[in-house]
């Protein structure tokens, strides 16, 4: 297999990673290779080389190494984080003139392992394979999966001996906020600086500095969170070291989307607070780039003046969002005029959602014919004749591109691990090809649409360690 590396992280400062080679597994094997995704890398040979996607073989070029960070985590401060399980073999740029990350997850232990064993198991694999290509596919910007591979080795969990698989993620870089957060901590202004003229040249060559790069990051992040927001996904673990600078949706731990509506819905079996509640994500996603925009002020040649400044910068996160939001719902709605006083339209319908468990996507999917989705259908009724008044002539074709039908739902998503467990990967790949066509439904995908049963719900989900 011929990879076209071009590896630029590794000229940063020395103190920002330490070079780690991949260890290898004892047999590997191909669950699925996203062989559109390598054509854009610009990989060719044999794609179906389970020991490069494993780590057994380091292709050449490569410089495989991991990346140190810190972080937040559920808003309490660790000092050292870094990739634990997760080696960066190096970077390419694509087809397309787009530079990008290939890491391998779950390839072993790292100086930043704190005591875990560096593996990953199948289910945690096999989830993010299927939820970041339909965010893809969806439209939101998102790491990807390029592939995936069980280790025919077993790995403990508190649940058990399970086994062992690594995913090879795809991402235009994997730095974070915490990346940030890490050298400014220690006081490595050099290290710092670096960072911030490496990020500006890689993600936002229009900016001139500090000041320029905090409004990207922040302006990306609150557009992001608008887009998940209006697809009823819930991130699960919106730590400053799964913020990604590029502006992608990052490490697919506890996700899930919604099925019945509620604001307050947690997912995460960690966030027992509910910090990362669907409803709260746009208030963590302001929070994380004050922390952001306070790891830059050491660039800053009169700090005082920075802090007021960059405080007022992040202040416009909730409008920005705001904005965003209310673009993502007017189309889902089919409405191209939007004004502010649409606004209620959107809400009135979600609180009619949320009081009666209507569907979050197959509403959205089916309106104006989702009357069944609720049990006051005469408040329904009401709120359909509100929308008519508003909706734009090609009110169908506008929302046929906002509203996928089929989402990974949570039930669809834990059958296929199940059975990839057992060694039977065909509901895996079944999904998958039914979450890659989200706007398209055909007879062999049709049941992906259905919204699970009282006993087929699931109401937990876990990190992938």
């Amino acid at each position: 297999m011929q990879i076209p590396f071009d590896n630029s992280y590794f000229t940063l400062p020395a103190q920002m990673f330490t070079p780690q080679r991949p260890a290898p597994v004892r047999d590997p094997q191909i669950i699925a290779v996203n062989r559109d995704l390598a054509a854009l890398l610009g990989i060719t040979g044999d794609l179906a080389d389970a020991a490069v996607w494993a780590g057994n073989t380091v292709p050449a070029g490569a410089n495989p190494l991991a990346q140190l960070y810190a972080g937040h985590q559920f808003g309490h401060w660790n000092p050292q984080l870094g990739d634990g399980r997760a080696v960066l073999l190096g970077e390419v740029i694509g087809t397309d003139g787009i530079r990008r990350d290939i890491q391998l997850k779950g390839a072993g232990r790292t100086p930043y392992s704190r005591g875990g064993d560096g593996r990953s198991w199948l289910g945690p694999v096999l989830r993010e394979y299927l939820v970041s290509e339909a965010m893809h596919a969806i439209g939101v910007p998102t790491t990807r999966a390029l592939a995936a591979v069980s280790t025919g080795e077993i790995v403990l969990r508190e649940d058990g001996p399970l086994p062992g698989a690594v995913l090879t993620r795809v991402a235009q870089s994997h730095i974070r906020v915490g990346t940030f957060q890490v050298l400014a901590a220690r006081g490595d202004i050099t290290a710092l600086q670096a960072l911030t003229d490496h990020v500006i040249a890689r993600h936002y060559p229009g900016a001139t500095g500090p000041v320029d790069l905090l409004d990207a990051v922040i302006a990306r992040s609150a557009r992001l969170i608008a887009q998940w927001m209006g697809l009823g996904f819930i991130h699960g673990v919106m730590n400053t070291d799964n913020v990604a600078i590029s502006g992608e949706t990052i490490d697919y731990g506890p996700c899930a989307f919604m099925d019945s509506f509620h604001p307050d819905t947690v997912f995460s079996a960690i966030d027992r607070q509910g910090r990362y509640a669907y409803a709260n994500q746009p208030g963590i996603g302001a929070w994380n780039m004050a922390q952001f925009a306070t790891a830059l002020i050491p660039l800053m040649p009169d700090r005082d003046a920075a802090i007021a400044d960059f405080t007022a910068r992040v202040h416009r996160f909730a409008d920005l969002f705001d904005a965003a939001w209310l673009d993502v719902f007017a189309a889902k709605l089919g409405i191209a005029d939007i004004t502010a006083e649409d606004r209620g339209l959107v809400t009135d319908l979600l609180a009619l959602m949320a009081q009666d468990q209507a569907d979050f996507t197959n509403v959205f999917a089916h309106l104006p014919d989702a009357r069944d989705q609720f049990l006051d259908r005469a408040g329904f009724d009401a709120w359909r004749q509100r929308w008519a008044a508003r909706r734009s002539p090609d009110a169908a074709r506008i929302m046929a591109q906002a509203n996928p039908l089929i989402i990974p739902r949570n039930h669809r998503v834990e059958q296929a691990i199940s059975a990839g467990v057992a060694g039977d990967f065909a509901p895996f790949h079944a999904l998958l090809a039914a979450v890659t066509q989200p706007f398209k439904v055909t007879a062999e995908t049709a049941d992906f649409t259905r919204a699970p049963t009282s006993d087929e719900r699931v109401t937990r989900t876990f990190c992938g360690t």
